[in-house]
């Protein structure tokens, strides 16, 4: 396997460990979205997947998880449901990637070569479809956050929601996931087993030739 091959595939395997470590952070952070009012400046109230928190400019940060499962927004569901869902797919994904680089000593030989190659190649596939999911819940609740922003019919003293922190590590990762699975299918098919050319298979025939016909002469 040639160095740029192998570059490649060490390049889209750190990507991938750390966009899945990103969309980790996305999931468990509760900076989502955040919102400040004039009534109360020296407050702001972030909302997250899991609980929702009120941070105090003296540095104090109180945070409650929600009460009920049942009780939550199908907004919140669903971006529950396809966060957990991209963090499984990453993880498989990294975990069938491991054993398709070439710089793990297993599956050696030509079959073996072929095995690594459809690893890696599966596991770029699994990159790409962690991202997606990623990308979806993020993109989603950050489209609720703009309609409801610029809605006329709420009155402009009423306090609205924000882009938190949380959706721009989101965003960062479920990209990087999708470029880490690109460079993993990209290494495959610059490892691909060359065809040999005619003259060296014509000199291989012509040795195993000749060796035979020493074996016969020796019997």
């Amino acid at each position: 396997m040639d160095t740029c091959a192998c570059a490649l595939e060490l390049l889209g395997m750190l990507l991938y460990v750390g966009a899945w470590l990103c969309a980790l952070a996305t999931t468990i952070l509760p900076q989502w979205l955040t919102m400040s009012t004039a009534l109360l400046p020296i407050e702001s109230y972030e909302l997250g997947l899991w609980e929702t928190c009120v941070v105090q400019d003296v540095g104090g940060m109180e945070c409650r998880s929600y009460d009920s499962l049942l009780g939550l927004s199908s907004d919140l569901k669903l971006a529950r449901i396809l966060m957990c869902a991209s963090l499984a797919v990453g993880l498989l994904g990294i975990l069938v990637t491991i054993p398709g680089l070439h710089l793990i000593n297993s599956c050696r030989g030509n079959r073996g070569n072929r095995t690594k190659r459809s690893l890696t190649t599966m596991g770029g596939v699994l990159g790409m479809v962690s991202g997606v999911l990623c990308l979806i819940p993020v993109s989603y609740m950050a489209h609720l956050a703009v309609i409801h922003f610029f809605d006329d019919k709420v009155p402009e003293v009423v306090p609205r929601w924000e882009f938190g922190d949380a959706l721009f590590c989101g965003w960062a990762g479920g990209f990087l996931l999708i470029v880490a699975g690109l460079i993993l299918v990209t290494s495959c098919l610059c490892s691909q087993e060359e065809p040999q050319p005619a003259m060296q298979r014509r000199y291989q025939v012509m040795s195993t030739d000749a060796s035979l016909k020493k074996r016969l002469e020796y019997v």
